[in-house]
């Protein structure tokens, strides 16, 4: 039987199970997996939940190696009483792409929703297809991205590296234009914790503001963005080389409370833009 699905927004599509009782494994890998290639973000509704951690992962693993951290398999997204890191806050998170300062870029980030905020509580995750939004762009923006690269330095509990990036490349394996961009946190947000240090070479300082203001405008553009509002036992594939996500803010105190586990590519895509990692 061949997957029912339906469009969310201008990126990506959602599969929904046709009772509370089917387990994503009931669905064809293969097709699910050339549906992903296609689309680039699937929301997976309304399956049977996975009950323990081993279970999720070991349906993470049917879509290929997992990336392991210090902490294991798999990152509990939840809030913190004390963070020391904005991803354990309940602020937003900028847009990024994940394994920027690791030795290893996944390929794919898979989400599985424990408990949603609740309603009208935020915390929606983000998404924005590059791919979609060069094309899209004007060339005067094109030209203005052409040469620039991104300098991020960031600390925290798991590593302590710098990356410096080309905003605009091509998909490792595929061979289309995409963007790696970090954006920068708000300016003048105190509240923001662990702020990363940032910078932007191939481009006079003088035009910075204008270059942040151009990428926003385009990574946020409803014709490439996406702002997905969770439900318990959501779960979602990104493609991490084509998409970056961020985070809204969510209430704090709220019952948010995500998993997330990393997929390598076949071969791991090793990290072209990492100068060190400890």
């Amino acid at each position: 039987m061949s997957l029912q699905y339906s469009k969310i927004g201008s990126v990506g599509v959602l599969v929904e199970a046709q009772s509370a009782q089917q387990s994503l494994v009931s669905l064809d890998l293969p097709e699910l997996r050339a549906l992903f290639e296609r689309e680039h973000l699937l929301v997976l509704r309304g399956f049977r939940s996975f009950e323990r951690v081993d279970a999720f992962t070991e349906y993470c693993e049917l879509w290929g190696e997992i990336s392991l951290w210090p902490f294991g398999k798999v990152l509990e997204l939840v809030e913190q009483k004390q963070p020391e890191d904005h991803i354990f806050d309940s602020n937003y998170v900028p847009l990024h792409w994940d394994g920027m300062y690791r030795p290893e870029v996944p390929e794919i980030q898979i989400f599985h929703c424990v408990s949603a905020p609740g309603e009208n509580a935020g915390g929606r995750t983000t998404f924005s297809n590059t791919a979609i939004a060069y094309a899209r762009a004007s060339e005067t923006d094109r030209a203005r991205w052409a040469g620039v690269r991104g300098v991020y330095e960031r600390k925290m509990e798991f590593y302590h590296s710098k990356s410096v990036a080309p905003i605009v490349t091509k998909h490792p394996t595929r061979g289309y234009t995409v963007m790696r961009y970090c954006e920068p946190p708000k300016e003048g947000d105190s509240a923001f914790i662990n702020h990363p240090l940032f910078s932007f070479e191939g481009i006079p300082e003088s035009e910075t503001r204008e270059f942040t203001q151009s990428m926003k405008k385009a990574l946020y553009d409803p014709a490439n963005f996406y702002a997905h509002e969770w439900k318990t036992g959501d779960v979602v594939l990104s493609d991490n080389h084509t998409l970056l996500h961020g985070r809204e803010a969510f209430v704090s105190g709220s019952p948010r409370h995500l998993r997330r586990v990393h997929v390598l590519g076949k071969p791991a895509l090793k990290n072209p833009h990492l100068e060190f990692h400890q």
